[in-house]
């Protein structure tokens, strides 16, 4: 195999991955935080093969370079050259090259050959970001926040994007690396039995009228961010209902595999139904077995592994999570459930910053002594959770002007929900209103299921 690419054209990629998901949760200022942020980005390519940078397995994966290359051609877009007078981008036809769905920015590559892209090579698009992040970071050195609001709050939605991105690089890695018959390693990881979570336990919530969704005022900049699907906050009635205290695990999703899950119609939507019969469907993705007899096992980033019976499954879609919860005499929660009940629970979660690239088990039941009243485990970092909710807009939505205003609304169609936050997801990138969306069918995302009830 060939030598990892040098990455030293990047401001920190040479430093362990570690100290660059520190310095991320370290930051304060906004120049800070741009710096930690665009570095981590790259931490996530060491160790990689220039060919590893390349390959696009399938339309939803984008090549980790498109990423490295997109992520950039977003500050130039949408900040260097609208707030920088006479800038002038770094490659006139970059624009063309790194565009992903933004119409009014302009003529785009098609996204499913992007992996056609042998040029600009790694390195020129590591080049690419380098001179961008001078470029941004002379502009940030002068940025009186308070004075410059709006502009404060578009750098922040440049780094929200770019932890976005991030996300997208560790799990088109792992489609990436599944489909090559060599099974490669991005992380290794040492290879340790999950605990027994114990049983499903149910956390009761009465419900009533809530509110939904992320307000702004009287916030700092950073504080105050929110993606605009995340409102305007609004008021919601929820009936009293139950939440499973953590998330549903591989063993337990494996008694419905055998109990014929897959091939019993009455457990599915019809469009799910017609899924599993015209893909073949019969465990979850990247779930594989030698002979039936054989155990199960599935790819991580850690490499082939057998399949845990006490870890979260992952990987499944809307329609395996609606078909599981039908099947466990439950449903899954609409997201404004999901919302009431996160409240003011902590992030905690095993985020991309700690390097295990895979969903931790739930551990042990939390509570108190005696009988204790059971808590909500698994909320945030390990793995985003289906909920019944259509994507659809908050009363009063509004897009914003021009293609920044392309970022969230023009997708609110024929997608569901999903809230939490996964193991590639980053922990300043969470908010327990946060709105994942995916269409049912998806499965390459580290997507997992928790139960609800009504009662």
């Amino acid at each position: 195999m060939s030598a990892p690419l040098s990455l030293t054209a990047a401001p920190v990629a040479s430093e362990p991955f570690h100290h660059a998901a520190g310095a991320v949760l370290g930051a304060q200022t906004l120049a800070e935080r741009f710096a930690a942020v665009r570095a981590f980005t790259v931490a996530l390519t060491e160790g990689l093969a220039p060919e590893d940078f390349v390959v696009q397995s399938m339309t939803d994966v984008s090549p980790t370079k498109w990423h490295l290359a997109h992520t950039t051609w977003f500050w130039e877009q949408f900040v260097l050259g609208p707030h920088v007078p006479g800038y002038v981008p770094f490659h006139p036809r970059y624009a063309y090259l790194f565009n992903s769905y933004y119409v009014q920015a302009g003529e785009r590559h098609c996204r499913a050959q992007r992996g056609y892209l042998s040029r600009p090579t790694v390195q020129e698009v590591l080049d690419f970001r380098a001179a961008v992040d001078e470029r941004m970071g002379h502009l940030l050195a002068g940025l009186d926040e308070g004075a410059r609001p709006e502009l404060a709050d578009l750098v922040e939605l440049g780094l929200q994007h770019e932890q976005q991105h991030q996300e997208l690089i560790v799990t088109d890695l792992k489609h990436v690396f599944a489909v090559n018959p060599l099974r490669p390693v991005y992380r290794p990881r040492p290879q340790v039995a999950a605990p027994d979570p114990g049983a499903l336990l149910w956390v009761p919530n009465e419900g009533g009228v809530v509110t939904i969704g992320r307000g702004t005022e009287g916030d700092t900049s950073r504080e105050r961010f929110a993606f605009d699907n995340e409102g305007p906050r609004h008021r919601q009635f929820v009936e009293p209902f139950a939440l499973a205290d953590r998330l549903v695990t591989c063993g337990e999703y494996l008694a419905f595999m055998e109990d014929g899950g897959y091939t019993r119609p009455e457990l599915w939507l019809s469009e799910g139904w017609a899924t599993v019969q015209s893909e073949g469907w019969g465990e979850p993705f990247y779930w594989e077995r030698e002979s039936p007899d054989a155990p199960w096992q599935h790819y991580t980033l850690a490499g082939m592994r057998d399949v845990d019976p006490h870890e979260p499954v992952t990987h499944v879609s809307y329609f395996e999570a609606d078909a599981y919860a039908r099947w466990a005499d439950a449903r899954l929660p609409s997201e404004f459930e999901w919302e009431a009940a996160a409240g003011a629970t902590p992030l905690d979660g095993g985020y991309v910053e700690s390097g295990r690239f895979h969903p931790a088990p739930a551990g042990a039941p939390v509570g108190g002594d005696g009988a204790p009243a059971p808590a909500l485990r698994q909320l945030f970092g390990e793995a985003w959770q289906w909920t019944q909710s259509q994507y659809t807009p908050y009363p009063g939505f509004r897009t914003a002007h021009g293609a920044v205003g392309e970022y969230n609304g023009k997708w609110m169609c024929n997608q569901f929900v999903l809230r939490g936050a996964s193991c590639a997801t980053s922990r300043t990138h969470a908010r327990a209103t946060y709105r994942n969306f995916f269409h049912p069918a998806a499965t390459w995302q580290f997507t997992g299921i928790r139960l609800a009830r009504s009662f």
